[in-house]
């Protein structure tokens, strides 16, 4: 298939003289960079070098240099003026994700223990370039400031969280997201798959999950669902970019949805639905939550639950399946969450969850997603921040923003309040970012909500906390903004920065899949 190179996910900077010293605008910032005082000029004929280790990351290279209208062409690596090199020394030192880039009069090297770290080299290579880039083709002779750069993410963990289940978004979409995290360094792209108001993911064995709960959705929402088929094609189009799909499946609550097909879930007179809201077969298209359950005494709740993570494993490449496991209360809850999280682990996955499961004796090697923090937990596990005041980006870019929540920060989550995030756990492993989607109905909101915070979330998952500086970062967002507009993104506007939103004459051009 072809996608415009320009969605698919690099970064441009934009040359301005009025901020630091005409150097580029990187994002995230790097752990340690050096700006030199010469520059690289690109030939009319660009040699390049990557070693056979490196080979996966070349097709992302000569992307890049078709844009700039030179000839290129291969060479030795003393000759070449562009290498990629996998180093696996630098392992200790920078991990799989990181990267050394170096650019001098003469050459431009890029080193890394893997081909992430080569991605993420390339990207930050990108954003050296003119913003031209963004038409596809730079149409002069350009150059690009000398720098040493060696970087590595903070966490291991930068996550965006998509709930397709009250509002459905379509593969198309799905693949824009994945294109805009990778462009950041964003790498966990969690999907929000089933809830009372739809369900997302073909389940084989359960084929009502989706003929009647993939036919719902909130009001004024989106019904639809993504078949096994389109969710691998998603999961390998995420994984050329470096980001892992994260399912979840919510249980046992927010399981209206599941119980549309399948009443025998409920218990009898519906007293697992409190209060009644809909009854199986009606669709529920409210936005409350915290009423729908499982039967968790009969039988068959376990063998449903047994069929669906079977089946989401075998489907998912990454290690990581998500249970929910939030807003419920009931006397067999504690025993239906270890259930849940041994049958993760016996289909060879890490299960995640929501933190109220951490109130049960799961497995150490479960994963708390935290959201208010006031869970009281009984085991000590990794942990996710999703801390509801910071990360959840269903709440306004500013206070009143309208048809957005405000029940967990009364004045919106701004994108300060998103960048001043520091986690004081030592457990964390990482941020996640999350758009619920009770009032999300189309692309161009979701877009309003998840843009620019996104990438302020990018920013406090990749680079630490004791260079983090909010007014330093608004001027390089606000160089930014040219990119945004040239990918098509209806982001909000964030009063604070200085937007340069100025678009550039030019046709996208493609690259061949």
């Amino acid at each position: 298939m072809k996608r415009s190179f320009f969605s698919v996910f690099f970064v441009a900077f934009i040359f301005i003289g009025a901020y630091a010293q005409d150097k580029p605008a990187i994002i995230p910032m790097p752990s340690k960079i050096e700006w030199k005082n010469s520059e690289f000029q690109f030939p009319s004929t660009i040699t390049f070098y990557a070693d056979a280790r490196a080979e996966e990351s070349l097709k992302w290279l000569k992307a890049l240099l078709n844009t700039t209208g030179s000839e290129f062409e291969k060479a030795s690596e003393k000759e070449a003026k562009i290498s990629l090199k996998i180093n696996k020394d630098l392992s200790s030192s920078l991990g799989n994700e990181g990267y050394q880039l170096k650019v001098t009069s003469e050459k431009i090297t890029i080193e890394a223990a893997d081909n992430a770290g080569l991605f993420y080299g390339i990207t930050t290579l990108r954003q050296l370039f003119p913003a031209e880039v963004e038409s596809g083709k730079i149409g002069s002779a350009f150059n690009i400031p000398a720098v040493n750069i060696s970087d590595k993410p903070y966490y291991e963990w930068r996550g965006s969280m998509l709930d397709v289940a009250r509002s459905f978004f379509d593969l198309d979409y799905l693949k824009k997201h994945v294109d805009r995290m990778a462009l950041y360094k964003l790498n966990r792209f969690h999907l929000h798959l089933s809830d009372d108001q739809g369900w997302r993911i073909e389940i084989k064995k359960w084929p009502k999950l989706t003929e009647i709960g993939g036919q719902s959705a909130v009001k004024n929402g989106r019904a639809g669902f993504l078949t096994q088929k389109e969710y691998k094609e998603l999961q390998a189009y995420a994984k050329e970019r470096n980001v892992m799909i994260i399912p979840e499946v919510d249980m046992p609550g927010h399981t209206y949805a599941a119980l549309q097909g399948y009443p025998e879930l409920s218990c009898e007179n519906f007293e697992n639905l409190d209060p009644i809201r809909a009854t199986p077969p009606a669709p529920f298209h409210g936005t409350e939550v915290g009423w729908s359950k499982f039967c968790m005494e009969k039988p068959v709740v376990y063998d449903f639950v047994n069929d669906v993570i079977a089946e989401l494993a075998k489907i998912t490449d990454g290690p990581y399946l998500h249970i929910g496991g939030d807003e419920i209360e009931d006397e067999h809850y504690k025993e239906f969450v270890v259930k849940a999280e041994k049958i993760v682990r016996e289909n060879g996955k890490t299960a995640i969850g929501w933190e109220e499961v951490t109130q049960a004796k799961v497995d150490d090697s479960f994963i708390s997603q935290r959201w208010t923090g006031t869970t009281k937990s009984v085991v000590d596990t990794r942990i996710i921040e999703s801390i509801c005041k910071n990360f959840y980006l269903d709440h306004g870019n500013i206070p009143d923003q309208p048809n957005t929540y405000s029940w967990c920060k009364k004045d919106g989550v701004s994108l300060k309040n998103v960048y001043d995030f520091v986690s004081e756990n030592k457990k964390a492993i990482g941020v996640e970012g999350a758009l619920w989607t009770e009032l999300v109905h189309s692309d161009a909101t979701a877009d309003d909500r998840l843009w620019p915070r996104s990438i302020a979330v990018a920013e406090v998952g990749w680079s630490s906390p004791k260079k983090k500086d909010y007014t330093e970062f608004v001027k390089r967002l606000g160089i930014h903004g040219k990119r945004l507009v040239y990918m098509g993104v209806n982001f909000y506007k964030t009063p604070d920065v200085p937007w340069n939103t100025t678009k550039i004459k030019g046709v996208f051009s493609t690259v061949e899949k």
